[in-house]
């Protein structure tokens, strides 16, 4: 009975939350329009400044997630046309992100207070090994997941504190690091036929939302950069721009452009896809 009280509890605050994270602004939100949505990892929330569409008159945002992968860009597309949100484009980075298929569990696990509230997160967490126990025990999901959505966040919501995530339009900008890692290998990675890129493409075209899909740049120093011409051979439409900004004063990390780099990295991206 006390885990029942405690879910019950836990989750009702999280349904009154809507300025803490992508997820519980998307889940809470009502119908929005959009000319722009960026949807895709870290490689995403870093590199596409969505204040510069803004500029060019395009309502935009970033939902970009770090750490996630795209079976959270999936389920928050969902959740977008679900409250009847008018998308005119969909940006998606999909690049090292399709070499798996799991769920990541520190993005992932901000969708679980809403798994009772909502079908479309229960189907799209039904395939999972552990959704039994997430879905039926009671309070089970915040005590797994308790550094992710336990008492602290719970509590953070409850009095309504703010993060970053939804600042510069979701846009999370990167610095310079000067004892960043300047080399990657990507010699073991390979891409797969992505059943939730799949799920995306699906979702875009029933809704008449035009996908743009790219691969973002990595720094010069990567070892495997063929990974890149494996993504193309699989998916032909996806947009190589792996090497579309190049210099180490760029980047933040190997995989990741600084402020920088992210802007002369969309002011590309506006260029061949938006400049009419």
């Amino acid at each position: 009975m006390l885990l029942v009280v405690l879910d019950l509890v836990y989750t009702k605050v999280y349904l009154k939350s809507s300025n803490r994270g992508k997820i519980d602004y998307v889940y809470n939100s009502q119908a929005q329009q959009y000319d722009v949505v960026v949807l895709g990892s870290s490689r995403a929330n870093n590199h596409f400044v969505a204040p510069l569409f803004e500029e060019k008159g395009l309502k935009t945002f970033n939902y970009g997630m770090s750490g996630g992968h795209l079976f959270e860009a999936s389920l928050l597309l969902k959740l977008m046309v679900e409250r009847q949100y008018t998308i005119k484009n969909v940006i998606l980075e999909a690049d090292l992100n399709l070499s798996n298929e799991q769920m990541a569990d520190g993005i992932a696990s901000k969708f679980l207070p809403y798994i009772h509230n909502s079908k479309t997160i229960e189907k799209h967490f039904s395939s999972q090994k552990d959704f039994n126990q997430l879905f039926y025990i009671p309070f089970y999901r915040y005590v797994d997941f308790e550094t992710r959505i336990g008492f602290r966040e719970m509590f953070f919501n409850c009095i309504h504190k703010r993060t970053v995530h939804l600042d510069n339009l979701g846009y999370y900008p990167l610095g310079k690091n000067p004892n960043a890692n300047m080399k990657n290998d990507l010699t073991n990675l390979k891409p797969l036929h992505n059943k939730y890129y799949e799920e995306i493409k699906q979702i875009c075209k029933a809704n008449n939302i035009n996908l743009i899909v790219v691969m973002t740049p990595m720094c010069t120093n990567t070892k495997g950069l063929d990974y890149f011409e494996k993504v193309r051979q699989f998916y032909p439409e996806i947009h190589n721009y792996e090497n579309a900004v190049e210099g180490d004063q760029y980047f933040s990390s190997c995989g990741h452009m600084n402020d920088r780099g992210a802007r002369k990295f969309t002011a590309i991206i506006i260029k061949d896809f938006f400049n009419k």
